[in-house]
């Protein structure tokens, strides 16, 4: 503007959107030809969605009052509405991506609220489960070091060795035992291996024992404590019962040396009828004689292999 000139004469000159407003309208505001005051601008209204990019315009379809227009095939824009991402080079929005593969990949089902909480609820018992664990284990090691506090000797213990025990050691020793070969034999009594099964050295055993008047004799050295002895003696029968009358240091035993046929073996099979048998006796100290013999009233269809001592 220039000085003297205050502008326009008329509100439409002066403000491009005067015909909006009454007092415009009254002085005869018109709306402006072109693009709204652009110089050239080209105002051409068309139904949303014909036009597409690198197209020629299309002429909108109209329907009737109270009727959806109709929409061509899928993917294709209908008269009214051209969303963006069904134009060439239109970005893909997150309706096509629920359409192609739903959310997190299966179908547009939704995510998984149940497999979230079954892991919840694993995980929760997991953490519950090694907690138990790691109080019965700190459990455990507390009773075994208790354990271990109340077992560890003392140090005069580990110093001092018990005297009893080393004396027991030294004392023990292995019981007089005797071979049939070297019992002491009454006449008609011989030695013999001419069945197996006899422990004695050489499978020697005492033979023809069954008479009366038959006797062996077995001399003990070594007791060295009196007292109550077992005296063990294995023999041979062949499947009958039999028996012996014992003497010690020259006295009979009331109990006779009972040789039955324990394990019920078949009769007259003499390499089957290995068995053993115990009577009590009572020993001196020192020197002691055993006897075994075939009195009046014994069954003696036996032979002889080994006698020994137990405690």
């Amino acid at each position: 503007m220039t000085p003297g000139n205050n502008g326009a004469s008329t509100p439409e000159d002066d403000d491009p959107f005067g015909y909006l407003y009454a007092d415009g309208q009254a002085n005869g505001a018109q709306p402006p030809s072109g693009g709204y005051g652009y110089p050239n601008s080209v105002n051409r209204v068309r139904a949303v969605g014909t036009r597409q990019y690198g197209q020629q315009p299309q002429q909108a379809q109209t329907a009737p009052y109270g009727q959806v227009p109709q929409q061509g095939t899928y993917s294709q824009p209908n008269a009214h509405y051209a969303a963006p991402e069904t134009l060439p080079g239109g970005a893909t929005t997150a309706q096509q991506q629920m359409h192609s593969g739903g959310v997190g990949g299966r179908g547009g089902r939704g995510p998984n609220h149940k497999g979230l909480l079954i892991g919840a609820i694993a995980v929760v018992a997991a953490v519950v489960i090694g907690i138990g664990v790691a109080m019965l284990g700190g459990d455990k090691d507390k009773d075994k070091a208790s354990d271990e506090v109340g077992t560890d000797p003392t140090q005069s213990q580990e110093s001092k060795p018990s005297p009893s025990a080393s004396k027991a050691g030294s004392a023990q020793k292995d019981l007089p035992e005797v071979d049939a070969k070297a019992l002491r034999l009454s006449p008609g009594l011989t030695t013999a291996s001419d069945f197996k099964g006899a422990k004695a050295d050489g499978g020697v055993y005492v033979t023809g024992f069954n008479q009366v008047g038959a006797k062996v004799t077995w001399t003990v050295d070594g007791i060295e404590k009196a007292g109550s002895y077992r005296l063990y003696v294995r023999y041979g029968i062949p499947g009958v019962d039999a028996n012996a009358t014992l003497l010690v240091n020259g006295d009979a035993q009331d109990r006779p040396v009972n040789m039955k046929n324990f394990g019920g073996l078949p009769k007259g099979d003499w390499e089957k009828g290995w068995q053993e048998t115990w009577s009590n006796v009572n020993l001196t100290k020192g020197t002691n004689t055993i006897e075994i013999a075939c009195n009046e009233g014994n069954q003696c269809d036996a032979v002889l292999d080994q006698l020994w001592l137990k405690k």
